[in-house]
């Protein structure tokens, strides 16, 4: 059956309610709807959220995301979102509709923050797929599709934005199947679009729904317009025909010819999209508040309960077996750690309650370490708000205090040993050097990249010992901009940032002959060493950078002064004298020397091999080595030339290419000096639609003329170093 009653109760507008409904605690497992909002950037999905706020009494009136009273959508709660218009964290929230209870996860749109709406989709049963009606299926909509797929949810695709000039339907309809390989079944059919835009038939009720009122709440139905009944009953038709497609019950019904309900249709739709079948397609505009209330009655119609979605765990106490964990208050408790944040009360841990139930001065245990942690506080989120509660149970989503974990924890009672698997985590795609503008800022600069690396797993932080640089990676320019920028303003840290130092090295490209004498005479016993020998390259494949040959023969260097001489030349690889980088691929062998029975010592031996081996490197013919990136590029057909252009401007070597579903699929060796800035180009030259990952290759001789200005940059660096010595 259709979940959703019959009108007058068809539209449960909690205007007719208290505007202060807080959501009851009591709502059965089957009327609770966990969804995310995913979309391309700019589709519309911070609207629709507060569209369904509004509707639902959550919120007593609407802002825009670029609104002129410069309040901002309810959802986007960081300063940094409502400056930008962009929404940069996932924000959580919760509300009724009729009797059913929807947590809410609006995620952003821009590829940078990918993650957020990873997490998001892992966490919930059913999600709105955002289209806008003008620019189709985008390239971030196939990236959030392809994650929507990874963890099998089920999703209603809401074409927006009909109101817009040149807002088609149909052809979105159409772009779901091309470019999504999804089986869309159109349930609406918009009365008018564009500026004409007024409404929308519903070809499950054959009824047509005018949204009247300031701000659309007044829902009108009527009879279908005389002049478009004929096309509405062809579009009821293609429907039938487009779920009795992928519904056993419903086809039987059509092959028979059996007149067929509007409940039979529903329950079809139903079965269908829960089974991943079918995407069932309706239209609308958030923004002049049309087709919301329609798409909430659908989001409880279609999509699934916590109790009808499959949820996976591994029993670490049996092999790491797969048990199917049931939404069943009863049963043990296990919930998923799936999002942190740090408050103004400490540590705010989102979880997913997926069995059991939990309540507030319980003790958990948590699965990757077997801490036990007693629970202070439990919240649910309304955006940035919360609103205490005493227990979660099976199905909910919550915010817990005072619970230290990491993002992708998983908690249990205790009695069962189960651990959710873990989530999808990109590579991090770009690195920038970072420090603090002022010293008196390292102890909130550190505090700042503490918290950052808990809450975002895509943002990494390292040190580079070569350069003692500090290098943060993230997944675009933006993303690592917006951390830039929330250390000024949370953690009052101005941050200067630079591109980060590759990691060259020397090496030597012939053999190099050394006869070095170490003398030095003071008032006592003095110091006397002598080495002879060679250095020479070694073989490509060899597994060691460094190989030390002692060739000695009669005795010329005492044996005990023999590993002296190896320590001399390990200090001596550390730094080359070209720009100063790690010496590979070198083997020094020693054939002679000489020594003195009461001036030589270890010391004397040490510090002729490392003099030794100065002049024998300079006799090599040293050269510099650059890190080549093994970078895998991926973007339409369309972009072949682009693509290919920007990487050989790279200087980069292609290996080869490959046409697959579309989509050209390119990999070349690339100098990692040549990569920055490169995702943001790419992006440019791909309409946003290219996508790349890179990996370390090989090292390689960096070309003369770049050569001279490595060896002319690091020579002033040396200079300016001594200057202020003096």
């Amino acid at each position: 059956m259709w979940e959703v009653e019959a009108p007058p109760a068809l539209f449960p507008q909690a205007f007719q309610k208290k505007k202060d409904q807080i959501v009851a605690s009591n709502v059965p497992i089957e009327k609770i709807r966990n969804i995310g909002i995913s979309a391309h950037i700019d589709s519309g999905k911070t609207t629709l959220s507060e569209r369904i706020l509004f509707y639902t009494g959550r919120i007593h009136e609407i802002h825009e995301v670029r609104g002129k009273d410069g309040v901002g959508a309810k959802m986007d709660s960081m300063d940094l979102e409502r400056e930008k218009g962009i929404t940069i964290q996932s924000a959580a929230t919760y509300a009724m509709w009729g009797e059913h209870n929807i947590n809410l996860i609006d995620t952003p749109g821009h590829v940078d923050f990918t993650i957020e709406v990873e997490r998001a989709l892992r966490v919930l049963d059913g999600a709105i797929l955002v289209l806008c009606s003008v620019s189709g299926v985008q390239s971030q909509s196939i990236t959030v599709d392809r994650q929507m797929k990874r963890y099998k949810v089920p999703r209603i695709a809401f074409i927006n934005k009909m109101d817009r000039a040149g807002a088609n339907y149909d052809r979105v309809a159409a772009q779901l199947k091309e470019k999504l390989n999804h089986h869309p079944v159109k349930l609406q059919y918009p009365i008018g679009a564009e500026d004409r835009f007024q409404g929308l038939i519903d070809l499950v009720q054959m009824k047509a729904f005018y949204f009247d009122g300031e701000s659309g709440e007044n829902v009108r139905e009527e009879e279908i317009p005389a002049d478009m009944l004929d096309e509405a009953k062809l579009r009821r038709q293609e429907m039938v025909e487009g779920v009795a497609e992928v519904d056993d019950t419903l086809g039987e019904l059509f092959l028979a010819d059996a007149a067929i309900s509007n409940d039979q249709i529903a329950a079809a739709i139903r079965r269908a999209t829960i089974a991943l079948k079918m995407t069932p397609v309706m239209c609308g505009s958030a923004y002049k508040n049309k087709g919301v209330q329609l798409l909430l009655n659908a989001v409880c119609s279609y999509l699934p309960n916590p109790k009808e979605a499959t949820n996976e765990a591994l029993d670490q106490k049996n092999n790491e077996a797969k048990v199917i964990l049931e939404s069943d208050p009863a049963k043990p408790f296990v919930g998923l750690a799936f999002k942190l944040e740090d408050g103004r009360y400490g540590q705010l841990t989102y979880m997913r309650v997926y069995q059991g139930r939990v309540a507030k001065g319980d003790f958990i245990f948590n699965q990757s370490n077997q801490k036990k942690v007693k629970i202070p506080r439990i919240v649910r989120m309304h955006a940035s708000d919360m609103n205490d509660i005493n227990e979660g149970q099976a199905g909910d989503i919550i915010a817990l205090f005072g619970v230290e974990c990491a993002s992708g924890d998983t908690f249990t009672d205790g009695t069962v040993s189960y651990t959710m698997t873990s989530m999808h985590v990109p590579d991090a795609v770009i690195s920038l050097a970072v420090s603090p503008k002022e010293r008196t800022s390292t102890a909130n600069f550190s505090k700042a990249l503490n918290r950052f690396t808990k809450e975002d797993p895509t943002f990494r932080v390292h040190r580079d010992e070569e350069s003692a640089q500090t290098i943060i990676s993230g997944m675009g320019e933006l993303h690592l901009e917006i951390y830039i920028e929330r250390m000024k303003r949370e953690y009052n840290c101005e941050v200067i940032a630079g591109k980060p130092q590759v990691a060259y090295r020397e090496t030597i490209s012939q053999k190099g002959e050394f006869y070095y004498t170490h003398k030095k005479q003071t008032g006592g016993s003095g110091q006397f060493a002598r080495v002879c020998g060679y250095l020479e390259p070694l073989p490509a494949d060899a597994v060691q950078q460094y190989e030390f040959v002692d060739d000695i023969v009669g005795g010329s260097i005492p044996r005990e002064f023999i590993p002296a001489c190896d320590k001399g030349f390990q200090e001596a690889v550390k730094k080359g004298n070209l720009i100063g980088f790690p010496v590979v691929g070198v083997r020094v062998v020693i054939n002679d020397g000489a020594f003195h029975a009461v001036d030589s010592s270890e010391m004397a031996f040490k510090t002729a091999a490392i003099m030794g081996f100065r002049e024998g490197y300079a006799a090599a013919k040293p050269i510099i080595l650059e890190p080549m990136m093994k970078v895998e590029v991926q973007a339409p057909e369309d972009f072949q030339g682009s693509v290919v252009g920007q990487l050989n401007q790279r200087r980069g070597t292609i290996l080869s290419t490959e046409n697959r579903d579309g989509y050209l699929i390119a990999v070349a060796e690339v100098p990692l000096n040549a990569m920055f800035g490169y995702s943001t180009d790419l992006r440019s030259a791909t309409q946003g639609k290219g996508e790349y990952t890179m990996e370390f290759a090989k090292y390689f001789p960096v070309p003369k003329n770049e050569a001279e200005a490595l060896m002319a940059a690091y020579r002033e660096k040396q200079a300016a170093e001594a200057a202020a010595r003096k």
